[in-house]
């Protein structure tokens, strides 16, 4: 268990983060007596899969799909004046 005052707290909050994401009780205390307990939050587990990612690998472009089309280069050339 990890003890801190309110001042180690302040020093050493990531630590004490730290030690309470890997299960461990870490207790605050005032002027020796605790006054607050940090406990670890359990995360949701998403019911649906991950957006992103999802489509790798599904996905095929051809060789030249960044290459301008010569008919709408012409039309912004056009418009360009």
């Amino acid at each position: 268990m990890a003890t801190a005052n309110v001042h180690e707290a302040k020093t050493n909050l990531s630590k004490l983060l730290d030690a309470a994401e890997r299960g461990e009780q870490v207790v605050i205390t005032r002027r020796g007596s605790g006054v607050n307990r940090f406990v670890l939050i359990p995360m949701p587990v998403p019911d649906r899969p991950a957006l992103f990612g999802a489509l790798r690998g599904q996905i095929r472009y051809s060789d030249d799909y960044d290459q301008a089309d010569a008919e709408i280069t012409e039309m912004f050339d056009e418009a360009a004046g």
